[in-house]
């Protein structure tokens, strides 16, 4: 399996810390998503950030798989859903906030209650429209595209508790 390339950490300022990896395909990211997975715990949330086919939803499903969600369950997009919640070692609430305009419509929905999850580990694609709503620690993945399967992740860390977990999972993509 090929390996990313570039693995980068860096300080960005003295409370936020990144992680840089370039993504060679997709069985790279599918590894690096379980992984990340296997490492979550019960309130964590993840922010996505990219373009429409940046891969936010696969490597949604390579995070379920970490998280143990059973094969018999199909991670797909909630784009209309808004919401697919699945069973594992946690459960994992997948909200998708593309076709919402903001708060408001969040709110409406009944989706802010999920980003602060006590028992499961929340993902959200296009967290850009969650506004006053955005968790307070979440970790955010911006997923840009280089190339056909070849992506670069940017992990951006809102705490040194984040930075050191995420230290070891980088530290195998070097």
């Amino acid at each position: 399996m090929p390996a990313p390339t570039g693995n980068r950490a860096n300080m960005v300022d003295s409370r936020t810390s990144q992680y840089t990896l370039d993504i060679d395909g997709l069985e790279t990211m599918a590894t690096f998503g379980r992984q990340l997975g296997a490492l979550l715990m019960p309130g964590d949330v993840l922010l996505l950030y990219g373009g429409l086919g940046a891969g936010k939803t696969t490597l949604t499903q390579a995070i379920g798989h970490g998280l143990e969600v059973p094969a018999d369950y199909y991670i797909s997009s909630p784009s209309f859903a808004l919401m697919h919640e699945y069973p594992g070692r946690c459960p994992l609430y997948h909200i998708d906030c593309y076709r919402l305009t903001g708060e408001d419509d969040i709110e409406g929905a009944g989706l802010a209650e999920y980003l602060e999850p006590e028992e499961g580990v929340c993902v959200v694609e296009w967290p850009e429209r969650l506004g006053a709503l955005t968790p307070a620690q979440p970790l955010r993945i911006t997923l840009d595209i280089l190339g056909e399967e070849q992506r670069r992740l940017v992990l951006t860390c809102p705490s040194e508790h984040w930075f050191q977990r995420l230290g070891n999972l980088s530290a195998q993509f070097d």
